[in-house]
Parts: structure tokens; C-alpha cells; sequence
């Protein structure tokens, strides 16, 4: 069989959506920045705030809002046509939105600079990392690495250029020889990790260092998709029949069932625990689920453990607490927080209408993104967002919309 290989990585500066190449310089002053500086838009207004501003950011049919993540108030409201998904860039400030152009930079303006925050008007910019068919949004130590599907192109920059540059940041460029709907993830040494896979499915995960050279592979892991990184760098990889971990070397954990999809994977860097989803009927409609998975890779060992009777899920209704806390949104409205080592149920807390699951994942449904001990939970039916507080299930802020939501990001400023 032939050897599917990345070409080495090609280091450029990317052009921005006038074709101008343009490589800006960070501001470490701590003043108010200028609209001169590259750390605002000459249209935008900007102060100086106390402490760290964090935003949400939500996507809905014709456009993205931005939202106060304390008052859950609407500061900015941009259109824009198409099927949108949203992912955080990893910075504190920007957004990643994912167009049929590739993925655009949307500034929440918010950020923090020197020691000191700043808060003033969102854009969405005019600049794009251009992708054929945009997918995975991948922040892992200091760099963002975004993923093609209709090419396999590779694109990874340092994370905290794109806060600092003026248009879009220097960028790496690795081209896969099959594109497939995959992902990858860049390791602190600058190896990349990426998918295997075809136009007829996914098969595993090869490891290339930073000159490019393929030094490791895996493909027993059938329909790879998820990702992340728990504590010690090991990475974690979904698979239809467990998961596949690797920690300089690649070892499969296989589910307890004879399929066992994994497709989602939510870690943190304290913990050696992975958060999956969880399907063992592969004939399942629909894209409700009553299982999740527990993934220790220094055990190692998969656990499945079932949610409360009658409460289901879906992938965006997954995330991790504080504390390292298993944290679902049920299909009963309340999020339910589970021990990540035990699986044991530590707290229910009602929070919106019980929901049913959609007709298609693109649809809008309950999801859920938790920020510094912050559960921000959208609740379509009722075009409306709410911030939780995961210790107490204190509802902190109800944001009402005139639209309704869809996806979710949140930036920490």
C-alpha cells in the first residue's frame, strides 16, 4: 500500500482580502491603542476597562451577534448569508466564522494588552483564511491550526499573532494527498498530528514532525473524528469502535460495544480524563444520545456511563467544569455535572424548556459552552441565551434575542 504523506510545511505570510501582504507588529505600550496600531479598527470605538471583558458569540440564520457575556446583552450584529459555524481563534479576542469563503475574522473587541483590558465596537472583518469547505478550528498550546475538508489543506499560525498582526498573521501551510473531512492538531515540539482519510471515509491518524517527515502512524481507528488534548499533551482521537490515544506512541482503547462511536471529544489540560459522546446503535435515528464516554489515558481505560432515565443529548451539549466536571445539557432542560473519574452524578440544575432533537445537526438546538465556572447555554425555542453558574445553577443572565440562535463561541478578552 502506498504511504499517504503531508508535504512539509511551506511558511508564508498570508495574504489578506485586498492581496496585500501585510505583517503587523504588537503593541506591548498598555496605552489605549490608536486606530494606527493594529489593535483596532479605525472605525471602532475603544476603552479602557478594569478588568478582562468576555464576550459570546452567536450564530443564526442570516448573520452573527455579539454579546456581553455579563449582561448578555447584544453590543454587535453583523450580517452574513449561509450556513454559519463559529469557533473561538484561541486569543481572547477574535472569532473564527466559518463561510463558504473559508474562515473569516470576526474582532469582538475585546482583548488584553500589556497588563491591561480593553473593550470597544465588534467587526467582522474583511479578512479570511481562505478554505475550500472550512471545518475544524483546532487552539492547542500557542497555535490555531484550521482544517480544509475539500483539499486537506493544513493552515496553523501562533495563536496570539492574529491578536497582535494587522490583517492576517504569518501563517504554515501543510497539503494532505487526500482530502477528507478531518482535523488536526499541532504539538508543542511543532509535530503535526493529523487525520487519515478519503472522499470514502476515515481510517486513523499519522504524526509528521516539523520538518514534515512522517514519523508515526495508526489506522485502526474507523471514522476518526473529535479531538483534543488532556493533561501531559496526550492526544485523543474519536473512533465508530473506541478511541485512539497517543502519547509519543499510538495506543486504541476499544469500546465495550461492538460499535462504540466516539465523534466529539472535550478535554482540559489539568485532568487525564477525555469527555466523549457516546453511540453504540449505529442504526440510531436521529442525533439524540443517552450515553457519554469517560477516557482515562493514564489508566487508561473507556468507560460508558448512561445519563438519568429519559435525558438525552447532543454534540453540542457536551463541555467540561471547572473543576474537570463531565457537564451535560439534557434534553430535560437542566445541566447535569458528573465526576470525571467515577462517573457518578454530583448535580442537576434546571435551566431551560425541555427540548427535542433536530431534524438535522445544522439546525438550531440547545447548545452549551462553559467559561471560567460560566455555563452559556442557548435555548432556541425561546430565542433566548442564558449564563449559569455551575456551582450554585444560579442564573446569573437571561440575554432575549430578536433572532434564533444557532451555534456558539466565547472569548475571555
Amino acid at each position: 500500500m502506498k504511504t499517504a504523506r503531508l508535504s512539509p510545511p511551506i511558511r508564508w505570510a498570508t495574504l489578506g482580502a485586498a492581496g496585500l501582504l501585510v505583517v503587523g507588529c504588537s503593541s506591548d505600550s498598555g496605552t489605549t491603542p490608536d486606530a494606527s496600531s493594529g489593535d483596532v479598527s479605525p472605525a471602532a470605538s475603544v476603552e479602557e476597562v478594569s478588568a478582562p471583558q468576555s464576550r459570546v458569540v452567536l450564530t443564526y440564520d442570516g448573520g452573527v451577534l455579539v454579546l456581553d457575556a455579563g449582561t448578555l446583552e447584544v453590543v454587535g450584529d453583523h450580517e452574513k448569508d449561509g450556513f454559519l459555524r463559529v469557533n473561538a481563534a484561541g486569543d481572547g479576542r477574535h472569532a473564527l466564522v466559518t463561510t463558504d469563503e473559508g474562515f473569516q475574522v470576526l474582532d469582538t473587541g475585546v482583548w488584553t494588552d500589556g497588563g491591561t483590558s480593553y473593550a470597544g465596537d465588534p467587526e467582522l472583518t474583511d479578512d479570511v483564511f481562505a478554505a475550500d469547505t472550512a471545518g475544524h478550528v483546532v487552539v492547542h498550546g500557542d497555535r490555531t491550526v484550521l482544517f480544509a475538508d475539500g483539499t486537506g489543506d493544513i493552515t496553523s499560525f501562533e495563536t496570539a499573532a492574529l491578536r497582535s498582526s494587522e490583517g492576517l498573521p504569518e501563517t504554515e501551510e501543510w497539503t494532505s494527498e487526500e482530502a477528507h473531512h478531518g482535523v488536526a492538531i499541532e504539538l508543542e515540539d511543532g509535530s503535526m498530528l493529523s487525520t487519515l482519510g478519503n472522499e470514502d471515509g476515515r481510517s486513523g491518524v499519522r504524526v509528521l514532525d516539523a520538518s514534515g517527515a512522517e514519523v508515526a502512524r495508526n489506522e485502526e481507528c474507523p471514522g476518526v473524528h473529535g479531538e483534543g488534548t488532556v493533561a501531559g499533551e496526550v492526544a485523543v482521537f474519536g473512533c465508530e469502535d473506541g478511541v485512539l490515544v497517543y502519547d509519543g506512541e499510538f495506543a486504541k482503547l476499544t469500546a465495550p460495544d461492538e460499535f462504540g462511536r466516539t465523534g466529539n471529544v472535550f478535554t482540559t489540560e489539568t485532568s487525564p480524563v477525555a469527555l466523549g459522546d457516546y453511540k453504540s446503535d449505529p442504526d440510531l435515528e436521529g442525533y439524540l444520545l443517552s450515553d457519554i464516554a469517560l477516557v482515562d489515558t493514564a489508566a487508561p481505560g473507556l468507560t460508558v456511563v448512561p445519563l438519568p432515565e429519559g435525558v438525552r443529548y447532543t454534540f453540542r451539549d457536551l463541555a467540561r467544569g471547572p473543576q474537570d466536571e463531565a457537564v451535560v445539557l439534557g434534553s430535560d432542560g437542566a445541566l447535569h455535572l458528573f465526576d470525571e473519574e467515577s462517573g457518578e452524578l454530583l448535580e442537576s440544575h434546571p435551566v431551560i424548556d425541555a427540548w427535542e432533537g433536530p431534524a438535522e445537526w445544522q439546525d438550531p438546538h440547545p447548545a452549551l459552552k462553559v467559561v471560567d465556572g460560566i455555563a452559556y447555554v442557548t435555548e432556541p425555542a425561546a430565542n433566548a441565551v442564558h449564563a449559569v453558574d455551575l456551582a450554585t445553577g444560579e442564573v446569573l443572565a437571561t440575554g432575549e434575542l430578536d433572532v434564533t440562535p444557532n451555534e456558539i463561541a466565547v472569548v475571555t478578552g
